[in-house]
């Protein structure tokens, strides 16, 4: 017999986690909304998780671009002072 599980907070439905996608796709909305979602005690716990997941995996993904950034930058600098005191 299968007994029919009460949740406190019901599972995602596919609609629900396709407008959520939608909606995270809108550049700044959708980070502002990934912090709505992320901190809101009241809503489901799936999408707080599920955002504060996506927030950690951005911040990877910013932290990693500012490094390779800098990475270049101080090349590039280091270079135009090499090519100064060479040539200068």
């Amino acid at each position: 017999m299968i007994h029919q599980q009460e949740f406190k907070h019901p599972p995602v439905n596919t609609g629900d986690w396709f407008i959520t996608i939608l909606i995270t796709n809108i550049p700044l909305i959708g980070l502002v909304m990934l912090i709505v979602w992320a901190f809101d005690s009241e809503g489901n716990p799936n999408k707080s998780n599920w955002a504060k997941a996506k927030l950690i995996w951005y911040l990877l993904g910013w932290g990693l671009v500012i490094l390779i950034l800098m990475i270049v930058g101080f090349g590039a600098i280091s270079g135009i002072f090499e090519d100064l005191i060479l040539n200068g």
